[in-house]
């Protein structure tokens, strides 16, 4: 009331004020039962959408290891950068500072998301640096995440690149064995469930839907230590020789396992952005060659197995020339009058081809074939051929060449697994690049007295009087064969153009290791293979086994060293 007795209106704004506030309290509490009770669960679902996400849980590849756990191939965690092309899209006055962290253009990035127009999910780079990667966290582009890959790195380099091979950006096997055990060594990624902010980074992990599998690991029969003699050796060759290429295999003669693969020029798995793709190819197994004179020793293991020559049959070569049909076979020297021994000594193409006309054909194409020629060894590496082993034709001039190594193609491989018949006894052996726990039983292809019978020639073959003198190693015997035979050029034998060769093992007492090397296409007047191959294998060899603490067969009479030249023809 006021000082005159009347009654003022102030209750009735008071009643009203909280009239109208508890109404609104009571329309609030009513929005509020509303969206917690009655569209809680859609509310919940809507917010999920936005904010939860199910994304791939990646696990990394299997390791490649050396026979002695050293590893040739692993995996190493990065981040790759993703966008939402949708929210990317709105996000367009960002695209210059994205595009500088990550080493592109504002442009492509518009491709990009053109591209992926409609679609949630794309990736802007793959496997960026962690300098990137954070930068890519404090531009806080919504839309733009990071997640986490694994990518291959290779420890050995250019040294295993051909055996290890290497896998793409999405961790799949390209060559080697990364592509031979893809299966085996590829990880089976999973799923989780994460909540996302609304810049599209994860907030946190909220449950796995089902766990990732990483691959499983390999380990290979290579011994790491050797593929870098082998390298190391077979690289300075080249260069010194000036040649177009070079290939060279060290097998365990007792197991078949390859202890080293090398073949030059090689690459680096781990940058080969620039590089041709005929790099990649492990020559090895996937080049054939016609091997020459270090076939001989397979036709005096013929002969042999015929029964119709022995140790010291005499082979007369004079005059140095031998006539068949309308071709001529030629020696580098008459010599006359030659045992068996003596024809792989002298590398007596003459003496080589009076041995195989005297054999059936298909008595010498048959020793051919059981110890391997035409025939992939079953290494499982990508791109391995058969080479090429003619049906016998009765053409007296094919079966005469194919005594000493021409109208017959091989590879490296081939060759090698070819030469552990004579170490090993007689015995097919399956060659393999995985390590043995267990010694494999082989398959007898020839009597055990021929393949000691052929070693002995072919320790005669690295004598003084040989031509692969220079292989000799100090402290051991060995036993081997050189090569010399002209390539194929379009059809027709190339007059400069060479392969030089030398397959052999040590210590010829009892064979531990096998050894083929071959030079393509060596420059100058040394391109025989006791000049050009023989050294080569007298260093690596020399360095295998004292890496491998075989003991000497030879401390009583160590072998002189020669300045490596040859005395063979081309053969």
């Amino acid at each position: 009331m006021n000082r005159n007795g009347r009654a003022t209106g102030y209750p009735i704004r008071s009643a009203l004020v909280l009239g109208f506030l508890f109404g609104g309290m009571a329309l609030l509490a009513a929005r509020a039962l509303w969206l917690q009770v009655v569209t809680s669960d859609y509310l919940q679902e809507q917010g999920n959408a936005r904010h939860l996400r199910v994304i791939q849980d990646n696990s990394h590849r299997g390791m490649i290891f050396d026979r002695h756990g050293e590893p040739l191939a692993i995996s190493t965690p990065v981040d790759s950068v993703w966008a939402e092309p949708g929210e990317l899209g709105e996000a367009r006055a960002q695209w210059p500072a994205l595009a500088r962290v990550l080493g592109m253009s504002a442009r492509e990035i518009a491709q990009a998301v053109r591209h992926y127009q409609g679609r949630e999910f794309m990736y802007l780079k793959r496997h960026v640096t962690p300098e990137q990667a954070e930068q890519v966290k404090t531009l806080n582009i919504a839309g733009v995440g990071l997640t986490r890959e694994y990518r291959r790195y290779y420890p050995s380099g250019t040294v295993a690149g051909h055996v290890v091979g290497f896998t793409d950006v999405d961790d799949q096997g390209l060559e080697g064995i990364e592509l031979a055990y893809d299966k085996q060594l590829r990880a089976i990624p999973g799923r989780k469930r994460v909540l996302k902010d609304r810049y599209g980074n994860i907030v946190e992990s909220v449950e796995s839907v089902t766990l990732p599998l990483p691959g499983k690991d390999v380990t290979l029969s290579l011994d790491r230590r050797l593929q870098y003699l082998v390298y190391r050796e077979l690289k300075a060759a080249v260069a010194t020789h000036h040649a177009r290429g070079a290939s060279a295999i060290v097998l365990d003669a007792r197991s078949g396992e390859v202890l080293a693969m090398v073949n030059e020029p090689g690459f680096n798995p781990n940058n080969r952005a620039s590089l041709r793709s005929s790099v990649f190819r492990n020559r090895a197994v996937t080049d054939v060659f016609e091997p020459g004179s270090t076939v001989k020793p397979f036709t005096i293991a013929a002969a042999l197995e015929s029964g119709k020559f022995f140790p010291h049959t005499m082979i007369d070569t004079a005059p140095g020339l031998l006539t068949v049909g309308r071709s001529t076979i030629r020696d580098t020297h008459n010599y006359g009058q030659l045992t068996l021994a003596q024809v792989i000594e002298k590398s007596s193409n003459v003496g080589a081809a009076r041995i195989a006309l005297a054999l059936s054909g298909r008595g010498l194409r048959d020793m051919f074939v059981k110890t391997g020629f035409g025939a992939i060894t079953g290494v499982e590496l990508p791109g391995e051929v058969t080479g090429r082993m003619n049906p016998p034709s009765g053409v007296p001039i094919e079966l005469a060449t194919l005594g000493y190594g021409y109208g017959i193609s091989v590879t490296p491989l081939q060759l090698a697994r070819a030469y552990s018949v004579l170490a090993n006894g007689g015995r097919v052996l399956p060659v393999s690049l995985l390590r043995h726990d267990t010694l494999p039983d082989g398959e007898r292809v020839m009597s055990e007295q021929t393949a000691r019978q052929v070693r002995g020639m072919l320790e005669q073959a690295v004598s003084q009087d040989g031509t692969g003198v220079a292989a000799q190693v100090a402290y051991y015997r060995v036993g081997g064969k050189t090569g010399t035979a002209h390539k194929l050029v379009n059809g027709e034998y190339a007059n400069r153009s060479y392969i030089a060769s030398f397959a052999g093992f040590a210590p010829a007492s009892n064979p531990r290791l096998v050894m083929i090397i071959t030079v393509d296409e060596p420059q100058g007047s040394s391109y025989f293979g006791g000049q050009v191959a023989a050294p080569v294998f007298s260093k690596v060899m020399a360095g295998a086994l004292r890496l491998l603490n075989i003991p000497p067969d030879n401390l009583n009479a160590p072998a002189r060293r020669t300045a490596g030249l040859g005395r063979e023809g081309v053969t």
